[in-house]
């Protein structure tokens, strides 16, 4: 059976929309984008670089997807993860059966979020990490399929945009933490 970690940036009022760029994802009228810019270092770059080195599978909702890899895989800067990325197996749940997937090593999941998902966690070995997307992570959590959570916490309260867990109740162990030079705490935490 597959491990479900969920790998999240977050402000420390648990918004976790568009922390990459300005135009990630302006829904709502959300103005704060690229937010989680201020805050790289090399800490959470070597952080970041462990998970992507580790083989594993890539869960991602179908926007998500789309924005991240047409992202990094148009980056005319060298980096670790648009390899990684393009390499790694990654599954894209959607709800239209139709979706199409631009990318190699993708397989779609349509239908229902939670059903899809369940039974690829039954079918795989080994880890599986959800890189945003944030309303599937929520019905992923809802649903007591998350196995891990990894959150960078940014020392920054924006008042408005989109939270990452919504209405959930996880009850989490710390199982490891670092902090950055810039302040962000990255905190790793099983799910009990």
């Amino acid at each position: 059976m597959a491990t479900i970690t969920v790998f999240e940036s977050v402000t420390l009022d648990g918004v976790m929309q568009a922390p990459g760029r300005p135009d990630e994802d302006t829904r709502g009228g959300f103005t704060h984008g690229g937010w989680a810019l201020p805050y790289q270092d090399e800490v959470a770059m070597r952080f970041a670089g462990e998970g992507m080195s580790e083989s594993g599978a890539m869960l991602f909702g179908h926007r998500t997807y789309d924005d991240l890899l047409g992202f990094w895989t148009t980056t005319p800067v060298p980096n670790p993860f648009t390899d990684a990325l393009v390499a790694s197996p990654k599954y894209v749940v959607s709800r239209d059966g139709g979706t199409e997937l631009g990318y190699p090593n993708s397989t779609l999941l349509a239908g229902d979020a939670a059903e899809t998902v369940a039974a690829l966690k039954q079918d795989l070995e080994g880890p599986v990490t959800v890189l945003g997307s944030g309303e599937l992570a929520r019905t992923l959590f809802a649903a007591g399929l998350v196995d891990e959570l990894v959150l960078l916490v940014h020392p920054l309260i924006l008042g408005t945009g989109t939270t990452l867990f919504g209405d959930a109740h996880v009850d989490l162990e710390l199982r490891r933490s670092v902090t950055t030079t810039t302040g962000v705490l990255i905190a790793q935490y099983a799910v009990r």
